[in-house]
């Protein structure tokens, strides 16, 4: 499974529209909205192929100015949690 972080600048009169729209797409959550209107959105996939297609989708929805992916991590079994010992 392929996680991955965007940062989602919307135009200012679309902040609203651009969540809505983000939170319409299989496999991507809105994890923030600051209160100057950036994004922080998650991507989850089965795969490198799926990840850039939904980014490149997000980067150019009406009313995105920009998308940055600041994160990415393949994770090979998504079932088993990771632990630190303290």
């Amino acid at each position: 499974m392929n996680i991955s972080s965007v940062i989602v600048i919307p135009h200012p009169d679309h902040i609203q529209a651009v969540v809505d729209s983000l939170n319409a797409i299989e496999g991507v959550e809105v994890a923030a909205v600051s209160p100057e209107g950036k994004i922080i959105v998650t991507i989850e996939t089965e795969g490198d192929r799926d990840t850039i297609q939904t980014f490149e989708h997000i980067s150019v929805m009406d009313g995105v100015m920009s998308a940055s992916m600041v994160y990415h991590q393949l994770e090979t079994d998504p079932e088993v949690e990771i632990s630190v010992a303290a």
